[in-house]
């Protein structure tokens, strides 16, 4: 089983940027991997995803925004996050995958003037 950790949260104005990682306890290189997101009541949104291959899908409230890397070799993904927006506030949650799931415990990101 995989151990996942997600860092880089904080508050940040409406503008701004940050970048969270996603740091694995072994190899990723076997993995593909999820930023999801979890606004107050709302469901889990998938974010961002990378293949092994390199693949990229982002949300469409992710394009132009936000990309997602991987540095297999760090064990580590992240998601740089720009411009963002009141409503990107939510709990971001890292998901690696292969044929099962491991979740991280989500980093708090909170967009406020």
């Amino acid at each position: 089983q995989v151990q996942v950790a997600e860092s880089g949260g904080g508050l940040v104005q409406p503008g701004g940027s940050l970048r969270l990682s996603c740091v694995a306890s072994g190899s990723i290189s076997m993995y593909n991997v999820d930023w999801w997101r979890q606004a107050p009541g709302g469901p889990r949104d998938l974010v961002a995803r990378i293949l092994t291959d390199g693949s990229i899908n982002l949300a469409s409230f992710a394009k132009g925004r936000f990309t997602i890397s991987r540095r297999n070799a760090e064990a580590t993904v992240y998601l740089q996050m720009n411009n963002l927006r009141p409503d990107d506030t939510a709990v971001y949650y890292c998901n690696v995958w292969q044929r099962e799931n491991n979740w991280g415990q989500g980093t708090q990101v909170t967009v406020a003037a």
